[in-house]
Order: structure tokens, then sequence, then C-alpha cells
């Protein structure tokens, strides 16, 4: 199992001030073209592509990938299970989701909604909590248009490029994800996905940018052409108190057999925000390392070309 992480950071010189000498503390940066000022301590510009579509991740000149430089740090030596969740929904009900980001733990990854209407300050929350973020990528569900993913949506009956350039349009709704996880709340791009070139194509536009995929369906290979994987469980279908207590404890039992588990809960409810934080209360006390989803990641299975 692969693991990723940021590389260590390098120690911070303080200088000295003679106590005689009083100095204005320097103007902000300008944020990055196309990100909002809010955003710009969080965001590295040199991973950032200015585009008609707007500001789009990119690897930068020296290599360095926004997978990893947005990642959380994680011990990669501590030995227990680890287990990883995906929280989508995020930014579709604005006090739900700050009461989410202010009360769960950050080893959490949470997949913002690419529609949301005033997504910036949750997200600049969510970072100064030290969250990795992800993008909710809306893709042609199973039951399409009855159950309908939004006018940005990746569908079937579109050609290459018209997916092409809605796949652009949506990772420029934000900067600084980690990557993107293949579902908005419960629709989970099931028919899009069964499309072999279309998935091939989106995958390998996100490994050109350095982003991870998450596969939000049970059961599904692991992405072929992009770092990620695929999710174990979603743990509230039906997203009742007891079926969600009973996928959680599910998801740990995956995690003590294979050593890692991921899962993902895609509604945004009350009821979920309270079983959520007392099952991480109680993870340490039962032997297992809540991480961080770049510390479950792994490698693409067909070299990308």
């Amino acid at each position: 199992m692969a693991v990723l992480g940021p590389p260590p950071a390098a120690p911070i010189a303080v200088a000295e001030l003679p106590l005689a000498v009083v100095e204005m503390p320097p103007a902000p940066a300008p944020a990055p073209r196309g990100v909002p000022q809010s955003l710009a301590r969080h965001v590295d510009p040199a991973l950032v592509e200015f585009t008609a579509a707007g500001a789009l991740p990119r690897i930068g000149a020296d290599g360095r990938m926004p997978m990893r430089a947005y990642a959380r740090p994680f011990d990669r030596g501590d030995p227990r299970p680890r287990v990883a969740l995906i929280l989508g929904g995020i930014g579709l009900r604005a006090g739900l989701s700050e009461e989410a980001i202010r009360g769960l733990p950050p080893q959490l990854a949470l997949a913002f909604t690419p529609y949301a209407p005033n997504p910036a300050p949750l997200i600049e929350q969510a970072r100064d909590r030290g969250f990795e973020t992800l993008l909710a990528l809306p893709m042609e569900p199973t039951g399409f248009p009855m159950n309908d993913p939004g006018h940005r949506a990746l569908l079937t009956g579109l050609s290459a490029g018209e997916n092409a350039q809605r796949l652009e349009w949506l990772l420029a709704r934000y900067p600084g994800h980690v990557g993107a996880v293949g579902a908005l709340t419960s629709m989970r791009g099931d028919r899009f996905a069964a499309m072999a070139e279309p998935f091939a194509q989106m995958q390998l536009a996100l490994s050109a940018r350095g982003l991870l995929y998450f596969d939000a369906r049970p059961g599904a290979p692991n992405p072929q052409r992009v770092w990620g994987l695929t999710v174990d469980v979603v743990v509230d279908e039906p997203h009742t108190r007891g079926e969600i207590d009973q996928r959680l404890a599910q998801l740990e039992r995956l995690a003590r057999e294979r050593g890692g588990a991921l899962g993902y809960l895609g509604e945004l409810t009350p009821v979920a925000l309270e079983r959520l934080a007392a099952w991480t209360a109680g993870l340490e006390a039962r032997g297992l390392a809540l991480a961080p989803v770049t510390a479950l990641v792994r490698r693409p299975e067909i070299a990308a070309r």
C-alpha cells in the first residue's frame, strides 16, 4: 500500500528586531488571479494554472503536485490499522457544513459540492483546521435524468470535448483540493463510470493535474489511471442512526483485516454528524488510527498514457 505525505516542512527562522525598532506588518500578498483573497494563504500559486475556465490545479514546474502539497501530515510509521472517511455534501447546507468543520476531527476529508452558493468561508475554515478537501465530482448516476447531478455533470451522452470542458469548469470552482471523489451526495456516477473510455479520460485528466481520485462505488476496481482508492463502505445507506453505526463498525472490521479501510458518507444530516462525532471519539481507544485519505491512496494500476 503506497502512502503519500507532504515533504517535511523547513524550519522557520525568526528574526530578532532591536527593541527600539517598530515595524508595520507587511501587507498580505495578493491572491492569485481567480482565487478568493480569503483562500490565498492556503493556495500555492505555483500549483495554479490560469485559464478561461478559471484557476485550475496543476503540477508545478518542480514536479510538486496538489495531492502532496495539500495533504495532511500523518505518521507513516504508525502500526495501527488505518481508517479514513470522506464526508460529502459540504457546502449545500451552510449551517450543517460549518458545524461539521467546527466539531469533527480534521483527519476526515471534506467533499465540497461544486454548486455551493458561497463556499469560500467554509473552505477557509476547513483549511484553517487542517482538513483535506476534495471536489465532489458530479457524474451521470443510475436513474438519470430523474436523478439529476446538476447542469455541469459529466454525462454519457456528451462528446469527449464537452465533458473535458465541464471537468475544467468543475475543477476551477475552488483551489487547493487534494483531488476529487466521484459522487455528489448519494449520487455516485454509476452510469458514467460504466463507460470505459470517458471514465478513463476523466482519470487521466485528474492525473495530469496532480490530483487524486476516489471512487465512491464499493466493490469497483481501484482507479486504474490516477492515484487514488475505491471506498470500502458507504456508511449512510440508509442514513438512519442504527445503520450508520453498523456501517461504521463494518469499516473498522475491514481496517483490522486489511490494515486500512475507506468510508464515504454522502448525506450531511444532524444524525450523521452526531454518529460520526461519537464514532471518531472512540477510535483511539479501540486501537485504530483515524487517517487522512492521502495516507491510504494507491498508485495507478495502469500507467497513465
